[in-house]
């Protein structure tokens, strides 16, 4: 099977303008993204709007793909830069330009759903801990998922789900395993040229997740669990975050 990896990459960023090319550890922010990448796939790709981004990718030894400045999503954004890129494969992995830390056996366990054909849509979910404070888990910023017993996503929210009528929210992680929802795709790319046809739908609206407009259109989306803590970057805060991270693990 071939898969492609692509990394969207936008220069515009509300709350961190250039963030793709902020240095960490002495290199730019993607070009860790697509090292982490190339540690599992041969084919990888960056897809991006903007001609630094374009120049500091090529410079740093990868493959930049040029693509419109009009994408509402990162999605759209991975399907063109997978038409031009000229490689035919069966599975596109779309990989968060702002994820200088993701592991290669994170890659992998999203890799390996597809040894099932019933896969069209995979993604990572990490389990909160018992102990977790309620306050990091109700996060809007941290999307929870709720799965079914066969690892197929039932819904992504921003809220807390399920919620535990008559108990103390203090209570709620030690009483059932809540999950993260890691921002990293894979789809069939029959599949992905697929939704990205899709109009928005309602639930993503309401919630901001792109996600529930495949849900909506009756795709199932497969989780794979990871128990690795990653670093993503948002804001300069969480570079200066990243940078620790990075000395304290000599990465």
């Amino acid at each position: 099977m071939e898969f492609a990896a692509i990394i969207p990459a936008r220069y515009a960023s509300t709350r961190f303008p250039a963030k793709p090319l902020a240095m960490l550890g002495g290199k730019p922010v993607i070009i860790r993204v697509c090292e982490q990448a190339s540690k599992v796939f041969d084919n990888v790709f960056v897809a991006t709007d903007d001609v630094r981004i374009y120049d500091a990718v090529k410079e740093g030894g990868f493959i930049p793909v040029m693509t419109r400045s009009d994408h509402k999503s990162g999605t759209d954004r991975c399907y063109e830069a997978y038409v031009k890129c000229g490689v035919k494969a069966d599975v596109v992995v779309n990989i968060q330009g702002d994820e200088p830390f993701i592991q290669p056996s994170q890659l992998q366990t999203v890799k390996s759903l597809f040894d099932s054909d019933d896969t069209d849509i995979a993604t990572l979910v990490k389990p909160f801990a018992p102990d977790t404070p309620f306050d990091r888990i109700s996060n809007p910023n941290s999307p929870k998922v709720v799965v079914d017993g066969d690892w197929n996503a039932l819904y992504f929210s921003r809220s807390v789900i399920p919620y535990f009528r008559g108990v103390p929210e203090s209570e709620w992680p030690s009483m059932h395993t809540y999950y993260k929802h890691i921002g990293l795709y894979a789809f069939r790319s029959g599949v992905l040229e697929a939704v990205t046809r899709l109009p928005q739908a309602t639930l993503e609206k309401a919630e901001s997740l792109e996600q529930l407009r495949w849900l909506s259109a009756g795709y199932r989306i497969k989780a794979g669990v990871t128990d690795v803590e990653t670093i993503g970057i948002d804001t300069p805060d969480d570079l200066a975050a990243a940078e620790l991270f990075l000395k304290e693990h000599s990465l």
